[in-house]
């Protein structure tokens, strides 16, 4: 498994941007004001993760009990997958944030530019977090290897 490139996720999160753009372009309209009740729900899988990725790194590194190599395996993955995740849901909402810029005038757009906002914000807490978590996945090398560093 290779690690997370933050150009994968940036270009995960603008294509979805541009499409919620659009997409909102024809029918903002017809839905329902933007739920904030995203914004605390990404916040908590943030710490948790940056927790995790604390913990993991420590154990990994000789500090507590050793951990189980399909568990930082595990970790990896659930690391992986949130950070494109968090990328693609502030992608969305950050195409939504774009749309609604241009009319906070209005009471609703403002509302909904908030949620917006603060959706955006939380999904990229939890994309450093997830590559943080993804970091303390790795092994540190041995003292025995010929190429560990001094």
């Amino acid at each position: 498994m290779t690690p997370t490139r933050i150009r994968t996720l940036l270009a995960a999160a603008a294509v979805c941007a541009v499409l919620a753009w659009l997409l909102l372009r024809i029918v903002y309209v017809s839905l329902p004001p933007l739920p904030w009740t995203g914004v605390p729900g990404l916040l908590v899988l943030a710490l948790a993760e940056t927790w995790s990725g604390r913990s993991l790194r420590g154990r990994l590194r000789g500090r507590g009990r050793p951990i189980p190599p399909i568990a930082v395996a595990r970790m990896a993955a659930l690391a992986k997958a949130s950070s494109l995740a968090a990328a693609l849901i502030g992608g969305l909402a950050l195409g939504f944030f774009a749309y609604v810029a241009g009319s906070l005038s209005k009471t609703s757009y403002r509302s909904d530019a908030f949620a917006a906002g603060g959706t955006v914000l939380a999904a990229t807490a939890l994309v450093a977090a997830a590559l943080y978590l993804e970091y303390g996945c790795r092994v540190p090398p041995s003292e025995d290897e010929p190429d560990a560093a001094p």
